[in-house]
């Protein structure tokens, strides 16, 4: 089940978001569109995805996850084969909406509720184990995506150079295009080989043998997750380490522009900061579970503010290398465990097994927003202070905001050792 979770976790993003990573240049080339028209069709799937986030909450609580994220990857995968006719440039952008619902609407809460669900119901197989493990579950969610899209990628990339010519300065726009519409057929592929594994590997209807059943009641059942304290700090904590997470993307040019280094040392700056989001966030799972889920939370974020911070006071000199590379492996292991363990908080935060989805939506849709105000974040700063005043800035509000999540989540343990917060919850869902 947990593979099964896993594989579509990340296939059912391989085509809005992997392939193009991957294949940018050749992506606008083929297509013969600019950077910001690819950007347009990000800023629609965006805009569509949180307006789909909280409906596709109480849509996870109301049917099956199986059919559900069979239906979001197989829509996904069909899509998959309009983009390998290589469409106009507007089909593309009607693509990337409909992908923003295939894949948040009918696919992100599920995803997060099974996952949830089977760590709740422990390890051992026929629920043999009574222990939760949340932290171990979406730790291997998170870290696992990671290495299906590593793996992925590099098949990709093999498939494409076996498809055109050795020397690829002489390969024709109509070959590039012919290998590029084949390696997005093994995307759709995937997508769909995993649907048939999610169809096998999960349960008919995700439930726990260890709770009581109760009616998921659409009434008082969002409301009463609404009421919860805890699903709003925790809506704080997955913004500020999303913000973090989005950080890292500046580390290649900070490298570059005030470490000196090269462009293509700064370039494995990047890979190894991408490659540390497998083991760091299984790591911290497996953490979570023996020390608890808030506390490993609350050293992640100390670990983010501490390393960011340091960038931000400008206390590495220009080509120190091995305290560069330290501080960079112990802050992005800090933030990939800590983006591994934020839906796990809903086991600590007394979140109702049968208001999962909803609880998903409300936190995904605040969450989640830094999609939406990094970028022009980002930019700015950068743009308006050139150098190495403007990194320093931009690691300055990351910094804020770790420290943000860090006291967010000391609120957090405060109402979950309180306890009340989920016993009013629970109560309102039985009334």
């Amino acid at each position: 089940m947990m593979l099964a979770l896993v594989t579509a976790g990340e296939a059912v993003f391989f085509l809005p978001f992997v392939l193009p990573r991957i294949f940018r240049p050749t992506l606008l080339d083929v297509f013969g569109i600019s950077n910001l028209q690819l950007g347009m069709a990000f800023s629609i799937y965006g805009v569509v995805a949180m307006l789909a986030y909280f409906p596709g909450g109480p849509l996870a609580d109301r049917f099956d996850a199986r059919k559900l994220m069979v239906i979001a990857l197989v829509a996904t995968s069909v899509g998959g084969l309009v983009m390998a006719t290589i469409p106009s440039p507007d089909a593309v952008k009607s693509l990337y909406g409909f992908w923003g619902l295939t894949t948040i609407l009918l696919f992100w809460s599920p995803l997060i509720r099974a996952t949830r669900q089977w760590g709740v119901d422990g390890l051992s197989e026929g629920g043999l184990s009574e222990r939760a493990t949340p932290g171990r579950a979406f730790g291997i969610l998170d870290g696992g995506r990671g290495l299906i899209a590593a793996l992925i990628a590099s098949l990709s990339v093999w498939l494409f150079a076996a498809l055109i010519p050795a020397d690829v300065q002489v390969a024709t726009l109509a070959e590039r295009s012919q290998a590029f519409g084949k390696v997005v057929l093994l995307f759709a592929a995937v997508t769909v080989l995993s649907a048939v594994l999610v169809w096998f590997a999960l349960p008919q209807r995700v439930s726990s043998p260890n709770r009581q059943k109760q009616p998921a009641r659409a009434d008082g059942g969002i409301g009463a997750v609404l009421r919860m304290p805890t699903v709003w700090l925790q809506a704080v904590i997955v913004v500020c380490a999303y913000v973090a997470y989005k950080g890292l993307d500046d580390v290649s040019l900070y490298a570059k522009e005030v470490l000196l280094f090269d462009e293509v040392q700064a370039a494995k700056i990047g890979t190894v900061s991408m490659w540390m989001r497998p083991p760091a966030a299984v790591l911290a799972g497996l953490v979570a579970d023996r020390f608890g889920v808030s506390k490993s939370t609350l050293v992640c974020f100390a670990a983010i503010a501490v390393g960011i911070g340091s960038l931000a006071a400008g206390l590495l000199p220009p080509g120190a290398m091995v305290l560069f590379f330290a501080t960079l492996v112990t802050t992005s292991a800090a933030v990939f465990a800590v983006r591994g363990l934020y839906f796990a908080l809903m086991e600590e935060g007394c979140v109702p097994m049968e208001r999962t989805g909803t609880a998903v939506g409300i936190v995904s849709v605040i969450g989640y927003t830094p999609d939406v105000f990094m970028g022009p974040l980002m930019g700015w700063l950068l743009d308006r202070s050139p150098g190495e005043m403007g990194h320093r800035h931009l690691f300055a509000a990351v910094t804020s905001f770790a420290i943000t999540g860090l006291i967010a989540t000391v609120v957090f343990r405060r109402h979950q050792k309180l306890g009340s917060p989920g016993r009013l919850g629970e109560e309102a869902v039985v009334r």
